[in-house]
């Protein structure tokens, strides 16, 4: 699997690093997600950092061999009488775009939300799992022949 990467965004997120504070993202500008993603047997696991998310607000798509995840975390409602004291928890829309390799099977792609954390499980294409090949003789050659 391979990630875009966005030079700007990364740029920006290293500049809010440095200053101190998260930007929120929009739907125009998304701010970037932590992921971890590994293979593991037959299937490609991406894990994305998304606490605090409503898994309704969570959309995984796959076009082509793209995978996209979009998620928004919504500023708490505090209420009329109530003030917000701090708040240092990024809220907005985040996103996240893989680019899949093509011995992947995306039609079969798997999601699932738990304690924050969004996993997605891509299964490796049954053409590009290894298999073994039977090596024949000469001799063996001839017999399929006659």
């Amino acid at each position: 699997m391979l990630m875009r990467t966005d030079p700007f965004r990364e740029f920006d997120r290293l500049t809010q690093h440095v200053l101190g504070g998260t930007p929120p993202g929009t739907w125009s500008r998304p701010a970037a997600m932590p992921m971890d993603a590994y293979r593991a047997g037959d299937e490609f696991v991406a894990c994305f950092d998304l606490p605090g998310i409503d898994p309704d607000a969570i959309e995984v798509e796959a076009e082509r061999n793209v995978l996209t995840v979009k998620a928004e975390r919504r500023p708490v409602q505090t209420g009329d009488e109530a003030r917000m004291q701090v708040s240092e928890r990024p809220f907005g829309v985040f996103s996240r775009q893989l680019l899949l390799g093509e011995g992947l099977d995306t039609a079969r792609i798997s999601a699932s939300y738990d304690a924050g954390v969004l996993t997605v499980r891509v299964p490796v294409a049954e053409t590009a799992q290894p298999r073994r090949i039977t090596v024949t003789s000469g001799a063996d050659r001839k017999e399929l022949t006659t």
